[in-house]
């Protein structure tokens, strides 16, 4: 795995401790109240290691990454703060990482971000000056090598556990465990995959990994995300790019009585999970239930990974 810690991170300390991790989501709102949140934290406290804030997901703009992090923090929970390549230059994101790590922030996901013709500004330029594989290996230089990208010395330079994203059912499928390669190779220490419906292939993935010996060098953790309906289950595996959800699963949640699909789709995400845990080369999972907060705990309990460890 990796080396000595070098952030104070709990998340890292629980994958490197061998503990099963368990990190959840908090999206920022669209506005400026600190206490939406808070409201948020209130109900993720306590049910994860750690929570990724998201950075203006689907390219919807939304409080800011880092502020939202803070707040986090305020809270007592430890963020993961994401940062997509959409929408700063190489400049601009070197300044948010090192404002971040001065806040106390200690863990950051690296991400390339959806493409702005999604959102509410469509109209918007994008900028993707450096992809998701360069800002890892940037962040990386900026830890590591106390360096710039520019290759000035960084005087304080920033502790951050850093990780990255990977979806194994998107095409083509057999660039998958390579791409992770690269990511690992690019410095990736953690990795959330997608959501998980199709367990069979996400299998086929995983033996992929484990075959090249990639789960020696990173932690992955299995994305996992409750379907509140049978809508849900149907626009997620027609209208979501990259989302595999088989049929059998949509045929389960069809064949459910309206007013129980809900608890049906929490039953589908534990039974994952159970399965994830079983597997080998998980470290952990992502529970992603955006929206919809108040689910996270009781998920997590259960499938038996509550309380969370002391460290």
């Amino acid at each position: 795995m990796t080396g000595e810690c070098v952030t104070e991170s709990r998340l890292e300390k629980i994958l490197k401790a061998g503990h099963f991790a368990v990190t959840g989501e908090c999206g920022p709102p669209r506005g400026a109240d600190a206490e939406a949140i808070r409201r948020k934290c209130a109900l993720l406290k306590d049910k994860a290691d750690a929570f990724n804030i998201t950075d203006n997901q689907t390219s919807v703009v939304r409080m800011s990454s880092i502020a939202s992090s803070i707040i986090m923090m305020q809270e007592g929970m430890e963020p993961i703060m994401q940062m997509v390549c959409r929408d700063r230059n190489r400049i601009a994101m070197q300044s948010d990482i090192l404002g971040a790590a001065a806040l106390g922030v200690k863990n950051m996901l690296c991400l390339s971000g959806d493409h702005q013709r999604f959102g509410d500004h469509p109209q918007a330029k994008n900028v993707f000056d450096i992809d998701s594989i360069q800002l890892l290996s940037m962040v990386r230089k900026m830890r590591d090598e106390g360096k710039f990208l520019g290759g000035d010395e960084i005087k304080s330079p920033p502790k951050l556990f850093v990780g990255a994203a990977a979806n194994p059912f998107a095409d083509p499928f057999e660039i998958r465990a390579p791409r992770l390669a690269k990511k690992i190779a690019a410095g990736a220490e953690f990795v959330q995959t997608q959501c998980i419906f199709n367990l069979k292939k996400f299998s086929e993935w995983m033996k992929q990994v484990v075959d090249r010996g990639l789960h020696e060098k990173v932690f992955i953790l299995g994305g996992v995300t409750p379907f509140k309906s049978f809508g849900m289950a149907k626009y997620m595996g027609n209208n979501v790019p990259g989302m595999d959800v088989p049929d059998d699963l949509l045929q389960r949640m069809k064949g459910t009585p309206k007013e129980n699909q809900a608890e049906e789709g929490i039953k589908i995400a534990v039974e994952t999970i159970q399965q994830l845990k079983e597997m080998k080369g998980i470290s952990g999972v992502h529970i992603m239930a955006i929206e919809w907060e108040e689910k996270v705990g009781e998920i997590a309990q259960m499938a038996g990974l509550l309380p969370r460890p002391s460290l």
